[in-house]
């Protein structure tokens, strides 16, 4: 257990350093204005599989055509996927909206998700992961952004990232390291830590082209350590 604790405590050091040499390359992001809890759930169901470009222009679309939660509900599934078509997937994700849409307004009596604000964080993710296509992503998300919690959100960049500096196992699915990440992101830091994670990603450290001579995260990271150690077996060889 004792070894267990200082495995933990280090984790949380290293997340610490990492948060800190990303803000001096990146900076401390600022949060943009408050979105209704039910726009940003709707905005990262539609991101899931695709890129921030194609799913912002897909929800821009949907609201385009439909204003309000209302008409696009009352529109029905086939009218929403002709409006998300330039998202991708537009089948399945038009009847994940129209389906999470009507849940909302059985459960909370209107289009409305404004109550999540006054439930505890965990009450939140109960009531949301049993809907099809909501999982822990999209929640954290909705929490970061739409309700101000310090809650970290695992995409596929910061995924990848967290593995590669060794905070997560790396065959740990996504949701498996949300949960591990939990304890380690320091206090107030969840947005900073996952904003300047997804720049990393976009730049430095993607999924192939790595530029890790360049990373601000290279001295604390695993990858870059198992890369050296196999170049100078490989010398010796």
């Amino acid at each position: 257990m004792r070894d267990r604790g200082e495995a933990t405590r280090a984790l949380k050091r290293k997340a610490a350093r990492a948060v800190a040499a990303l803000e001096r390359r990146f900076g401390v992001p600022e949060r943009d204005g408050p979105e209704p809890p039910l726009d940003a759930l709707v905005r990262t169901v539609l991101s899931q599989s695709t890129s921030d470009v194609n799913s912002g222009r897909a929800f821009d679309a949907l609201r385009a055509a439909f204003p309000t939660w209302v008409a696009a509900f009352a529109a029905g599934p086939a009218r929403i996927e002709a409006a998300i078509r330039s998202g991708g997937l537009a089948r399945q994700k038009s009847r994940r909206i129209h389906t999470l849409l009507g849940w909302v307004r059985e459960r909370f009596g209107a289009f409305d998700l404004d109550a999540v604000h006054r439930m505890p964080t965990e009450e939140v993710f109960a009531t949301l992961l049993p809907l099809e296509g909501v999982g822990v992503k999209t929640i954290a998300v909705m929490l970061l952004f739409a309700c101000g919690r310090d809650c970290f959100a695992v995409d596929t960049h910061v995924h990848r990232i967290v593995r590669r500096l060794g905070l997560a196992p790396e065959t740990a699915s996504a949701e498996r390291t949300f949960r591990l990440m939990r304890p380690l992101v320091p206090a107030g830091k969840a947005l900073s830590f996952h904003l300047n994670l997804l720049s990393l990603g976009r730049t430095l450290c993607r999924p192939t082209g790595l530029r890790c001579a360049e990373c601000p995260l290279r001295r604390l990271c695993e990858y870059v350590k198992r890369r050296s150690q196999a170049g100078a077996l490989g010398a010796e060889d």
